[in-house]
């Protein structure tokens, strides 16, 4: 079993107990509101990278109920929830490397904490990707945790089960956008308290799509 094997299976056995943590959880709603703020188009569509249960599109569709959402993700089990959560949104289970297979355009694209599981050469073909999929001056959002790339490793979580985390550089990221033409926005930094000993920096990077020259 390779690293992303093990940690899907895990995500997928602890979609539940993931949704009680974190589908009411307040701390990056000042990130969703510059979403909504930022993205103008009447009837948006917005495509949702590793939706989980759908706590992000929920949020979103609370304040843009005219946004149109497709919601993406590997867990089946996160799948369903997802739908249970937001029955006016579509979703579908798709791995994120892959979505260089849809056909539709976005004006949006939300990705919340899917970087840290993925390494880096498949973070940087995520956002290419993405650049392909954007409409033109579409939105990019994008979170991960800082943190010394080399102390990335398998981390267990409160079941038991293990992930496979990567941690990144802020300046290796912003330069990762800039090479796929696009411009930052927005930058937000979040600490997010893992332990009672244990402090993370969450940085959520709002950028847009820049035309190439």
């Amino acid at each position: 079993m390779d690293n992303y094997e093990e940690t899907f299976e895990t995500w997928n056995k602890v979609a539940s107990l993931y949704q009680e943590k974190f589908m009411d959880l307040d701390l990056y709603d000042d990130t969703y509101e510059t979403v909504c703020g930022s993205v103008s188009k009447d009837k948006a569509a917005l495509l949702e990278i590793g939706c989980g249960p759908g706590n992000i599109t929920k949020y979103l569709l609370n304040k843009r109920p005219d946004f149109n959402i497709f919601g993406i993700d590997i867990s089946p089990n996160m799948f369903e929830l997802a739908r249970k959560n937001n029955r006016a949104a579509r979703f579908e289970i798709m791995d994120c490397r892959h979505i260089s297979d849809l056909k539709s355009k976005f004006d949006g694209i939300i990705c919340g904490f899917c970087l840290p599981y993925l390494s880096k050469t498949d973070s940087e073909a995520l956002i290419s990707d993405c650049y392909k999929l954007l409409t033109e001056q579409g939105l990019l959002y994008i979170s991960f945790v800082e943190g010394d790339p080399e102390k990335s490793g398998f981390q267990v979580g409160s079941s038991g089960d293990r992930t496979y985390f990567y941690f990144y550089s802020l300046d290796y990221l912003t330069a990762i956008l800039k090479k796929y033409n696009f411009d930052i926005i927005h930058e937000y930094k979040v600490f997010y308290k893992r332990t009672e000993t244990e402090n993370e920096i969450h940085t959520i990077l709002i950028a847009k799509k820049s035309p190439t020259s």
